[in-house]
C-alpha cells in the first residue's frame, strides 16, 4: 500500500509541495508528518491526527517487512 500525498508548507521559501516521501514522528500528544524540504536542506514539519499517524505508522512497517 502505497503512502498518501501530504502538501507541506515551507516557511522558509514560502512555498507549499506535495510529497510520500515523509515520516511520522511523535512529541508530546501531537502527531507530524517530517519531510526534507524541496528548497533547501531544512525540515517541514506538519500536523496530521492521530487517526492518520497511525495509518501511516502501519503502512511503514508492512513496507519494511
Amino acid at each position: 500500500m502505497a503512502k498518501e500525498e501530504l502538501e507541506f508548507d515551507d516557511v522558509k521559501s514560502k512555498k507549499k509541495f506535495k510529497t510520500t516521501d515523509y515520516r511520522i514522528v511523535k512529541k508530546g500528544n501531537r502527531n507530524f508528518a517530517v519531510t526534507k524540504s524541496q528548497s533547501g536542506d531544512h525540515e517541514c514539519w506538519r500536523v496530521v491526527s492521530k487517526d492518520f499517524a497511525a495509518k501511516a505508522k502501519g503502512s511503514e512497517t508492512k513496507k519494511a517487512a
